[in-house]
Formats: C-alpha cells, structure tokens, sequence
C-alpha cells in the first residue's frame, strides 16, 4: 500500500480575539505535559535594573513545540542566507536565558 503524500488544504483565518504583539523576551516554562512561552517586553529601567513585563503566555504539546523548533531553524537559516548571519549578545547567551 502506497503512503498518502497528499496534503490537506489549510485555510487561514484570524479569529475576532486575534492580536499581534511585539516581543523581545521570551521565557520558556517546560514541564511532563506542555512546554509555556512567556512573551513580554524588556525594559532597561537603570544600568543595573531591567524590567520584564509579560503579556501572553502560550502552551505548546511537546510534538507541537519540536514543529515549533524545526519551523524557526529553517527559517533562521533562509534569513541568515538572505541578510547574514545573525549574532547574539554573548553575555545573555551566558545567563543561559534569552529575554
């Protein structure tokens, strides 16, 4: 038996509560069950003070967030041939946290 490698039509729609937001942290909370993202704004409020202020928290199943992982390699990697490489701050890559 020949394997089904037709895929399904996708319909896109925004539903009545749909928001776009910006984000430039992002907090990850893993547990058995579910992976959460914490999104959130940081602002530096003093040289020795930063301020996180989350505003949606998303779950994802553990399948959906190694999708998740794929999709983003992927698409890092089109943008980083296109535009070039991207660079993080070093000292926030030491923390062992990406806000």
């Amino acid at each position: 038996m020949k394997p089904n490698t037709n895929q399904p039509h996708v319909d896109l729609t925004e539903d009545e509560n749909y928001r776009e937001s910006y984000a430039n942290s992002v907090q990850i909370r893993v547990n058995v069950w579910d992976f959460m993202l914490m999104f959130g704004t940081m602002h530096q409020t003093e040289p020795e003070s930063v301020e996180i202020r989350n505003f949606q928290g998303v779950y994802l199943s553990p399948q959906q967030a190694k999708a998740l992982l794929g999709v983003l390699q992927q698409n890092i990697g089109q943008y980083e041939n296109a535009f070039g490489e991207i660079n993080l701050d070093p000292n926030a890559a030491q923390a062992g946290a990406v806000q």
